[in-house]
């Protein structure tokens, strides 16, 4: 008996956790536009230290994503170029 309370109340852990955890359907999108002096690792840069979504991340696996997500085949931007971020 205690056997399956004690798997009970693990089960229950994991989905209360499971649940509060950010899933793809959390994540939407912002449009920033690039500027004249802006390059992928100054916007990737700048979304570490302001975009809860990249918190604590590597600058250059945002530089990845940004181009992943954007489907850039270089880093090179031009200005007025729109770029799709991900937010919370």
């Amino acid at each position: 008996m205690k056997k399956k309370v004690i798997i009970f109340f693990v089960i229950l852990i994991i989905a209360i956790l499971a649940k509060n955890s950010y899933s793809n359907d959390d994540i939407s999108y912002k449009t920033e536009y690039v500027v004249a002096g802006d390059t992928l690792w100054s916007i990737a840069e700048q979304e570490v230290n302001n975009n809860e979504y990249y918190k604590n991340d590597d600058v250059r696996t945002v530089v990845y994503d940004i181009k992943y997500i954007n489907n850039l085949k270089s880093s090179e931007l031009k200005q007025g170029m729109k770029l799709k971020i991900p937010v919370y």
